[in-house]
């Protein structure tokens, strides 16, 4: 379990080229493995990286404040603070661009790691489709002057403002499915709203989903369940403003939030692998996602009924 705050994390500046911006590895800092998560903050004008497609990994952007363009291949479009970004993999290019306000956002994606090998006597490496000679420098070094087109009138489905996806309702829960609605594949971004006192959600665990959570407002406490006592004893952590928790699976331990007395709002990313299996150890219910299955186990020790001779 890791817990971090976005204002302990050592921002790094970033600039090469036209390419500009104040970089913070926040899911690395909360202690992700395979999925990452990263603050970009932006003055005005400023852009991030070159235009990029990814060939495994699906990103989603949320905007915190600010506003400024997207580009997605030769268009670009208007964002602006709570918009959700969905950049599928395998398709247009994309970056941003600060506008006159300046531009923050939150980036999360899994983190790829593709089939490849280096041959440093020869300066070569190979990939799928044949071998790429290796250059000393920096590949965005390479990259042209991106002149910007002027924003398009309608925003494409991709984009979507958290005030305008309509929310489940469940007690005193309000969750925002931004991730699915603006048409992401293989991971998911939610918004979720807490009355004071509400927990997120039953207390649960996954098998094979890393998830990463950012507080937007509010406080409240972040809860470990463990599914099993050799899993170690209940925990509870205050969390605010700024706080990142990333959740391993396989961990044993069952999480979820508590909103305290000024509610708690978050985001919640997380793949969305069809081998999961999700433990919710309050009822004894497992979840296998890829079939949708919901069932009940009747007993929790597997040595129950087993004869050691």
């Amino acid at each position: 379990m890791g817990i971090a705050h976005w204002d302990d994390v050592e921002k790094v500046r970033r600039e090469r080229g036209q390419m500009a911006g104040t970089w913070s590895a926040i899911g690395a800092a909360a202690g992700t493995s395979r999925t990452g998560a990263s603050r970009i903050e932006l003055a005005p004008g400023e852009q991030p990286t070159p235009p990029h497609v990814h060939g495994e990994a699906e990103e989603i952007f949320y905007v915190l404040g600010g506003s400024g363009l997207t580009l997605l291949d030769d268009d670009a479009y208007e964002i602006r603070a709570g918009d959700c970004i969905v950049y599928k993999n395998t398709h247009e290019a994309h970056t941003i661009r600060a506008g006159e306000d300046g531009l923050d956002v939150l980036a999360f994606g899994a983190r790829e790691y593709f089939t490849s090998s280096e041959l440093p006597r020869g300066g070569s490496m190979w990939s799928i489709t044949g071998w790429i000679k290796v250059h000393d420098g920096h590949p965005w070094d390479r990259e042209p002057e991106l002149e910007w087109p002027e924003p398009e009138a309608q925003r494409p489905g991709t984009i979507v403002n958290v005030g305008d996806v309509e929310a489940e309702v469940r007690g005193g829960r309000q969750r925002r499915f931004l991730g699915s609605t603006a048409g992401s594949r293989w991971t998911g971004l939610t918004h979720i709203e807490l009355q004071p006192g509400t927990l997120s959600g039953p207390p649960h665990v996954h098998s094979v989903e890393e998830e990463i959570f950012v507080v937007l407002d509010g406080e409240g406490t972040f809860e470990l369940t463990p599914s099993m006592s050799w899993y170690g004893e209940p925990e509870s952590h205050p969390v605010r403003v700024g706080s990142v928790v990333g959740r391993p699976p396989g961990s044993g331990v069952a999480h979820a939030f508590r909103a305290g007395d000024a509610g708690l709002t978050l985001l919640a990313w997380g793949t969305r692998d069809p081998n999961d299996i999700c433990w919710y150890p309050r009822s004894k219910k497992i979840f296998w996602r890829g079939v949708g299955v919901v069932g009940r186990i009747e007993q929790l020790d597997y040595w129950e009924g087993e004869e050691l001779e």
